[in-house]
Formats: C-alpha cells, structure tokens, sequence
C-alpha cells in the first residue's frame, strides 16, 4: 500500500535538498505520492502569505511531512514558519539524532546521540512585547509592582512558560523513544538553579516520569551550561537528552558539532498523530540554485520519515547507500571532502545520484 505525504520544499536551498531527498526515498522502491504545498518566501510571491492555510491542512489531511529548510530573519520582520508550523499542528516532540559517520571530518568518533526537545513552549512560545510600546510599559510596570525590582524602561520583554502538561508529555515520550530504540539512559537538561518556576517545573516533573521507567532505563540529569562543557569532554557519557525549547535548540546544535555540522544533522517534528521532518540546517539563500550544497541532512530526515511510515527495511537501506557514499568520499559535496577546495567534489544532484546507485546494489 502507498503512502500520501505532503512535501514542502522549502525556499533557498530547501528546493534542492528536498528534491535529493525526494529522489533518493523514491529510489527506495516506497511508493509514495507526493502533495506539494509551498511556504516561505515563494508562498509570499505566489500567495501574498508565508504560511498559506493550505500547508497546515495538507498535512492535517496526510499525517506525514518532508519539509526543506525556511528561512527566517534576524531581529526583524516575520516570525519562524518552522516554528508557526510545529504550534499549529501541535508537533510537541522534536527528534534530533547525532550520529558519527565515517569519511565525515570531526574530532571525534562513535556519537550517537538523540536530543528531544519540548517543541510547544518556553521562550519560543512567541509571546513578547517590543520596547517603547504602550503594552510593554504596562508590562514592566505590572512586574516591578509584583517583584519589587526595576526593569530599565528601554527593555524588550519576553515570557517563558513552561507547564506541567507539556514537560509531561515530552519527558514520557523521550522515555518512550528510549526503550523502542534499545537506549539505556535520558538525561534531563535545565538551569533550575536559577530559573527555579520554569527550569524548575520541568525538572520535578521529569523526576516525577522517571520513577514509571525505574529498572528500565536509566535516568540522569543535568544544568544546561555544565552540560554543553560535558558533551564537548565526554560525549561518549550521554546517549537521549531531553530539554526544554531554546535549550535543546542550542545542545542540538552542539551535538551537530562533534558529528561534523549541520550538513548531516536530520530532524524531526513529531505529535501525537502526525510529524514532520526537516534538516536541521537552514536556507542558506546565498546557496540557492546553485547545486553545491551536501544534501545529506535531507536524506537523513528522509530515513527517519521511513522508519515512521513503517517502512524499515527501506529506512535502513537508505541509511546504509549514505553511509557508504560518505565513506568512500567519492561522489560527495566540497563540505565532506578532506580539503574542501577537491575539485572532485560533486554538486547536490550528483551526490544524490551516487545515493540512488548504491540503493540499486543492496
């Protein structure tokens, strides 16, 4: 039986890397028929909208997303599609797996890692109030009046929630994610410390789930400055970690790091009953159109959408045709050459056709 799956291919170079990615799950032998849906700044020329209501529905309607990279601006201008997204479909969990690969340049060997982050809350939540407005200034003054301590009048204000519900749902299902994938240990990541009413709920909360999976797997938990300090010394300690919204985002990149970047960093934005799969990397516009960038992240986001779907046995060959691609070094992007300057180095395209050939011998 076939699969429906929307494909959003993103904007920069999320085209390109969706279209490898595409390509290669196809070359799988999973028939899937694909519903394209555009968001990002092609939605804006074509639609007048970032997020075109359609996108959410499309995925609504087919439970499965392969998502490319969105750009989002710094500072200013619009918000995060990629986070509008995961809220509007409630996509609370998201996975986001480490795993060292031979033939890529790193400092280290044998990662294999899985961050899962809380997706719904926390600083993320989107909740804030920009300096000089009238609502900000009754904002600070509600909150020196409540703390007794100043606020300078020039401040930005952000809000951080964090509830019991949400750092439930996420604690248990990395728990959960950690016996399906015959892990031994979930380490629970916050500054409770100091954020004793956020950092500290989740803390407790996750103390709390860990008692349901004593004797199953081990439970462990840390500060979030101390932690980064650990992975970059003893990565090899630490196998699921499970954190709050900007903190994981920011471990996840660490994570990336001892691996060899976020060219070969996969994600995954997963609910209760649909999910959403993505490159952890961004847009890269100065990239756009012309073939040069690994498009490894997307194939491995790729394998995780098959494992979803059930389709393991795809999943693993998929896996095993990049692996072996990225070993030889042959048909591989400048990023993952010994010398990025190699003038063997092959674009995208052809590094997902040396992908598909290697699918065809196993």
């Amino acid at each position: 039986m076939g699969h429906k799956i929307t494909l959003i291919p993103g904007d920069g170079i999320g085209p390109e890397v969706a279209k490898a990615a595409q390509r290669c799950i196809e070359a799988t032998g999973v028939k899937i028929e694909w519903e394209v849906a555009i968001a990002g700044k092609d939605a804006v020329e074509k639609f007048g909208n970032i997020l075109p209501d359609n996108v959410i529905e499309s995925v609504k309607r087919n439970k499965v997303a392969l998502k490319g990279p969105i750009g989002t601006p710094i500072g200013t201008g619009f918000r995060s599609v990629n986070v509008a997204i995961r809220h509007a479909l409630d996509l609370y969990a998201c996975v986001r797996p480490s795993k060292s690969y031979e033939g890529v340049r790193s400092n280290y060997k044998d990662i294999d890692l899985v961050v899962i982050r809380e997706n719904s809350e926390d600083l993320y939540s989107g909740i804030e109030f920009e300096e000089g407005l009238p609502a900000t200034k009754e904002i600070i003054s509600q909150i020196e009046a409540f703390t007794k301590k100043n606020i300078r009048p020039d401040s930005g204000i952000s809000i951080k929630p964090i509830s019991k519900f949400a750092t439930e749902r996420i604690v248990r299902f990395a728990f959960e994610y950690a016996i399906r994938s015959n892990r031994k240990k979930v380490t629970v990541i916050t500054k409770a410390n100091i954020m004793k009413f956020t950092d500290g709920i989740f803390l407790n909360t996750a103390r709390k789930i860990a008692q349901e999976y004593e004797g199953k797997v081990i439970f462990d938990e840390a500060l979030v400055d101390n932690m980064a300090m650990q992975l970059v010394q003893k990565p090899h300690n630490y196998d699921v970690l499970v954190l709050p919204n900007l903190y994981g985002d920011i471990i996840s990149d660490l994570c990336a790091g001892l691996i060899g970047g976020l060219g070969i960093a996969p994600g995954a934005n997963i609910g209760d009953d649909m999910a959403v799969f993505e490159a952890v990397h961004g847009s890269a516009p100065k990239y756009k159109g012309l073939n040069k960038v690994n498009p490894t992240a997307m194939i491995l986001s790729g394998v995780l959408m098959l494992r979803f779907i059930k389709e393991e046995k795809a999943a693993d060959r998929l896996e095993k045709a990049t692996r072996d691609v990225i070993s030889e070094g042959k048909f591989v992007t400048y990023d993952l050459k010994t010398d990025p300057k190699d003038t063997s180095s092959v674009g995208t395209s052809e590094m997902a056709d040396a992908i598909i050939a290697k699918l065809g011998k196993i």
